[in-house]
């Protein structure tokens, strides 16, 4: 990797300690995950499951949520505040392109995330299976929800700065982060749930609802980790629309988000003059 981009990434880390970014987004992590963690491990045996796998499937839906809210919270003011400040024209003084200036950026926050998923769950985790059990498969999953729930954090890190470097200002771009939680995380749902409502048990719940479900990057991640773990699946209730899409449906949209999300934040940086 190129010592730019590293040099980049530093100096982002930097900051994001200063401003007790990674502090926060650690402990918002840690309180939430053992929350619903414990609060929600109270089927575990009417279910017949250990409670780290409860956990599992709580912590999920929990991710859904908090991730992408997290990823757009840091990433909304990394190029917008730089215009606002002053220090963008700066920062493109350097000997450094826009790609190496936007990944040096992006992968200072991924890992500021990455850190304070894997303490959160990590720690959720560990007291589940402490207090209630775990097997080699709910250890698994939980695995497989910290790397699953990183990938979904740089997709949304990807859409915070494109709106960022779309946006005018910090204000415009944290309104425009906050509609991009709402259309994806809320309503999107809500609009499905309202179809399948409408449609009652017809063509489009029974052939097209699975495919449009997997076509936002937060219900894709869903499904992953549902349809890997039939434990999950079976706390969850949604063993049905797991079942019905192929194993790489959901790796491929979370993935292919990844990468049309950072493509379209290049794009507007690259179209951004200080």
């Amino acid at each position: 990797m190129s010592t730019r981009i590293l040099a980049i990434s530093r100096m982002e880390m930097t900051i994001a300690r200063r401003n007790r970014w990674l502090f926060m987004a650690t402990l918002i992590m840690v309180l939430f995950a053992l929350a619903l963690s414990f609060a929600g491990s109270a089927p575990t045996g009417s279910l017949g499951v250990d409670r780290l796998t409860v956990s599992v499937a709580s912590m999920t839906t929990l991710s859904v949520y908090l991730a992408p809210l997290l990823a757009l919270m840091m990433s909304f003011d990394a190029i917008a505040g730089d215009v606002e400040r002053g220090s963008l024209a700066l920062l493109l003084s350097y000997p450094a392109g826009r790609g190496e200036i936007l990944l040096g950026k992006y992968l200072a926050h991924l890992a500021a995330l990455a850190i304070a998923l894997v303490v959160g769950f990590g720690l959720a985790g560990a007291a589940a299976a402490a207090t209630g059990g775990a097997g080699p498969e709910s250890v698994l999953a939980l695995l497989r929800l910290i790397g699953t729930s990183i990938l979904l954090g740089a997709v949304f890190l990807a859409f915070g700065y494109m709106i960022s470097a779309a946006s005018g200002s910090p204000t415009a771009a944290a309104g425009g982060a906050a509609a991009l939680w709402l259309v994806f995380v809320v309503l999107y749902d809500l609009g499905l749930l309202g179809a399948v409502v409408i449609d009652s048990g017809g063509t489009f719940t029974t052939s097209f609802f699975p495919w449009v479900m997997v076509a936002n990057p937060a219900d894709a991640f869903r499904l992953w980790n549902i349809a890997s773990t039939e434990g999950v699946a079976l706390a969850t209730g949604m063993t049905g629309v797991a079942a019905s899409l192929p194993p790489w449906a959901a790796p491929l949209s979370v993935l292919a988000w990844l990468f049309i999300g950072f493509a379209l934040a290049l794009a507007a940086f690259r179209r951004l003059e200080p």
